[in-house]
Parts: C-alpha cells; sequence; structure tokens
C-alpha cells in the first residue's frame, strides 16, 4: 500500500481507514456499553440508579436546552450600550 502522499488513491484509501477506525471506535464503545447495561441490570438497587440516571439526563438536556436556545440580546440593545459606554468614556 505504498503510494505518493497527496494522490487521489492515498486520500481514499486513508478515508476508508479512518471510517474503519470509526466504525472499530464505535463497536468497541457499543460493547462496553452492553457489558455496563447488563452489570446495572444485576444490581439489587437498579431502580435507584435508573431514576438517578434518569435526572441526570433531563438535568444534562435542561443544561443544553438552556445553552443553545437562549435568545441572543438584541442587537439595538447592544448598539446602544456601546454608544453609552462610548459616550462615558468621552466625558461627555
Amino acid at each position: 500500500m505504498t503510494r505518493e502522499p497527496g494522490s487521489r488513491e492515498g486520500l481514499d484509501e486513508r478515508a476508508v481507514l479512518l471510517a474503519a477506525g470509526l466504525a472499530d471506535l464505535a463497536v468497541t464503545t457499543l460493547g462496553s456499553g452492553v457489558g455496563l447495561v447488563r452489570g446495572l441490570l444485576r444490581r439489587a438497587d437498579a431502580a435507584e440508579v435508573a431514576a438517578e440516571a434518569e435526572r441526570d439526563l433531563e438535568a444534562r438536556g435542561r443544561l443544553v436546552l438552556d445553552r443553545y436556545l437562549a435568545p441572543p440580546p438584541a442587537h439595538l440593545e447592544v448598539l446602544a450600550r456601546h454608544a453609552r459606554a462610548r459616550r462615558a468614556a468621552d466625558g461627555g
């Protein structure tokens, strides 16, 4: 598999290798996750763990929505604040 570093075949091969690596990582992670879930289901306090996980996911969801759905400040309000600050700095 020796090719010129900038050739089209080399880029295609690299893309395939990267995709295969990502797929392997996803499968490995999924396998680890399944093992974790099986371990959690064997616990006596599985209901409590599930309830805590649900609260954690709900809190994370709330944080994400607050971060991305908060309305940006009004454009004219921002301009007015800058103008007021500039006037105050100029002494007038």
